[in-house]
């Protein structure tokens, strides 16, 4: 078998899991959902940033959350398979490592873009005016951000080895992630201390992409956030591949 053939058969299984939980695209969507019509149309009427409505504002830090949650929590399918010995069958198999990495990275890459597409929808419902540059432009965004994303997620469960562990970390980590994005909250003049953070944090540059995008409220020059998210993912991709080759 050569190493696409088991890529391809590794992404195959992954897709193929994905479509017979359907409950997993509804129950991923109510989130962000709950986010921009609960809290957004609660405080849109008394908020703007702007001539931005609030509840526009935050969207495109919610289509981000929709894919940083579902892109992460992907690696818990590692634990699962170590713990029903299926990923013990896909190790044995005479095929590297990283082909396993690779497969299941772009399983789940295809998991999340699916969830991602449909939250654009979302944006159409708000107004937001999408045309083919600034769609692409998005789902590129999208993309960079999900490769980085479902890298971690990997790596993380490649080291961890029950479903609550994983999920104990995954949610000390990600929570941080979304709230110091500026998914929330413009960029501007922020403490010190918050300023720092969201600059370390590789989703606040996802967020001002796309919201830099879809209604021209960004802090960095898109190309910057761009190359921050690239350099991201080839970081996260290498480390992924790192554990997955030392996994036992």
């Amino acid at each position: 078998m050569s190493t696409w053939e088991a890529i391809y058969g590794i992404w195959l299984r992954e897709f193929k899991v994905f479509k017979r939980e359907k409950s997993r695209v509804i129950t991923s969507l109510f989130t962000p959902l709950l986010w921009i019509f609960g809290f957004g149309g609660g405080l849109g009427p008394n908020i703007s940033i702007g001539d931005v409505n609030y509840q526009v504002f935050i969207y495109p830090g919610i289509l981000t959350m929709s894919i940083l949650f579902s892109s992460v929590f992907f690696g818990v399918y590692i634990v699962w398979d170590r713990k029903i010995d299926i990923l013990k069958e896909i190790l044995v198999a005479p095929i590297s490592r990283t082909a396993i990495f690779f497969g299941k990275a772009l399983g789940g890459v295809t998991d999340s873009m699916i969830e991602g597409t449909i939250m654009l929808l979302i944006g159409v419902a708000l107004g937001i005016s999408f045309t083919l540059i600034t769609t692409i432009l998005v789902l590129l965004f999208l993309l960079i951000l999900t490769i980085g994303l479902v890298s971690l997620g990997l790596m993380l469960g490649s080291v961890l080895t029950s479903p609550e562990s994983f999920g104990t970390v995954v949610s000390f980590l990600v929570f941080p992630l979304f709230f110091f994005s500026g998914a929330l909250f413009p960029l501007e003049n922020l403490p010190a201390w918050l300023a720092l953070l969201t600059y370390i944090d590789p989703v606040t540059y996802a967020v001002d992409g796309i919201r830099g995008i879809l209604i021209r409220n960004a802090r960095f020059p898109l190309i910057a956030d761009f190359s921050i998210l690239c350099v991201f993912a080839f970081v996260m991709i290498q480390a992924g591949a790192f554990f997955f080759r030392r996994m036992q």
